[in-house]
């Protein structure tokens, strides 16, 4: 629009001046010395033809110029077109720039990282810790962002010589305190608890402070994990970074026997309050605060008391990617022969990294949970058991006090257990298993607001 203008002004200029050039040369030759009428005289003809040089020169000139604007005029006409295609193609650009910033500011913190995050197994006297081991190095993706440190308590000779047959391909630690532990009165049959704790206190130290790393995954012995075990939690460290409502990152399941997990999903994953343990992922921050109040021992289940959990939760996936084969130990079995050694493990290559799990933030992750579980029909065992359920799901159990929620974990096979209150895998009250194929929630009335400690 400025050239078309521009062009229109410089033309009336041009024009303006050669009509007036015009103008002058007519009336310097027709009335030059005129007195009534007598003829011009050859002084008079000399300054006409001056006169004429000059006007012809200043009307060359004018054309010249009027030559030029009119070519630029047609070269921008001529670019008219890329002229219009940049300024969309700045327009575009400028959306895109924006769209990417608002992309990086909302979800940056979901983007995994090249963090390096070291495996901490916990060992002891088992020389079947290779089973461990090896999957871990054949999972492995980088031995640089995955280092592989192994902390011995026991003093074990045996098992020593397995880790260190290893070489550098780990690094092999030994807890220097092996001294029997002073125990409260009756706590005697509990000794092997305690020296765990002490363990687990020395062994993240190490990590910590020692060799400064900024997060750990943290297995024992007697663990194997599933082929995307470090993609589960490369994908997840984002996430638990820069989120302050989570605290841990499992690789466990506590329902997830086969036939209670959907196969079909094995890249779904949750939100628990219920603190799972058994492969799990922890932060040098919340290592801070929990090592000043480290238990003397039971470190699991006092992880589970209110005053160290604060509310927070952490993921859990759908399918575990840990498996326990550990039947001896501390624990002498405990719920081994009935849960444990029937849980699942994946056997699917999941790409997290590659996976939107902005849906695990809370607020995003409750209004759609609560929807899920609260808008499902209320149903009765009679009816799940007896095959009366038509639709494929998913369906609600209810329970209002602890008495009613064991009762239901046990008809339908499920760990009964509550710590603090808390059920296993448990989110807001709720536990999500399958039953004859369909998604079942055992769930507390709608309007849960907060656990009851004193279930347990």
């Amino acid at each position: 629009m400025f050239r078309k203008k521009a062009y229109v002004i410089i033309c009336g200029a041009v024009l303006f001046v050669a009509w007036n050039a015009l103008l002058l040369f007519v009336l310097s030759g027709r009335f030059p010395g005129y007195e009534g009428g007598a003829s011009i005289s050859g002084e008079n003809d000399l300054q006409n033809g001056n006169i004429m040089d000059k006007l012809l020169q200043l009307i060359n000139s004018f054309e010249k110029e009027l030559m030029t604007q009119n070519e630029i005029l047609h070269q921008i006409q001529s670019h008219k077109s890329l002229w219009e295609e940049l300024k969309k193609n700045r327009t575009a650009l400028r959306s895109v720039l924006d769209n990417q910033n608002n992309f990086t500011s909302t979800r940056s913190k979901f983007v995994p990282s090249p963090v390096v995050i070291p495996i901490l197994v916990m060992a002891c006297n088992r020389v079947t810790v290779t089973r461990c081991l090896d999957k871990l190095l054949e999972y492995r993706p980088s031995a640089e962002l995955f280092p592989i440190i192994v902390s011995q308590d026991c003093g074990h000779t045996e098992t020593a010589n397995v880790i260190a047959s290893y070489g550098s391909k780990l690094t092999h630690i030994k807890q220097p305190d092996l001294s029997e532990i002073s125990v409260p009165a009756g706590h005697n049959k509990f000794q092997g608890y305690y020296k765990i704790s002490r363990h687990y206190r020395w062994a993240l130290n190490q990590v910590f402070n020692t060799f400064s790393y900024s997060a750990v995954i943290i297995v024992e012995d007697d663990l194997e994990v599933a082929q995307d075990f470090f993609e589960y939690f490369k994908a997840l460290y984002p996430i638990l970074k820069f989120d302050p409502t989570l605290w841990c990152v499992s690789a466990w399941n506590d329902n997830g026997r086969e036939g209670y997990v959907d196969p079909t999903k094995s890249s779904l994953l949750y939100r628990t309050d219920f603190f799972p343990g058994l492969g799990w992922m922890l932060l040098k921050e919340v290592w801070d605060e929990l090592e000043p109040k480290w238990p003397a021992s039971f470190w699991d289940d006092w992880m589970r008391h209110p005053n160290q959990r604060k509310d927070r939760s952490c993921i859990r996936p759908e399918i575990s990617r840990t498996l326990t084969f550990g039947r001896k130990g501390v624990s002498l079995g405990q719920f081994y022969d009935k849960y444990l050694r029937f849980i699942k493990l994946n056997t699917e290559f999941v790409p997290f990294t590659h996976t939107d799990l902005s849906y695990l933030e809370q607020e995003k992750y409750d209004e759609a949970f609560e929807k899920e579980v609260y808008n499902a029909p209320l149903v009765t065992v009679e009816e799940l058991k007896n095959r009366k359920l038509s639709g494929p799901g998913p369906f609600r159990l209810q329970y209002s006090s602890a008495p009613s929620f064991k009762t239901l974990a046990r008809e339908f096979g499920l760990m009964d257990d509550l710590k603090s209150g808390v059920p296993r895998a448990g989110y807001r009250g709720v536990v999500s298993f399958l039953s004859q194929g369909k998604r079942i929630y055992i769930a507390p009335p709608v309007g849960w607001t907060k656990y009851d400690p004193s279930w347990s």
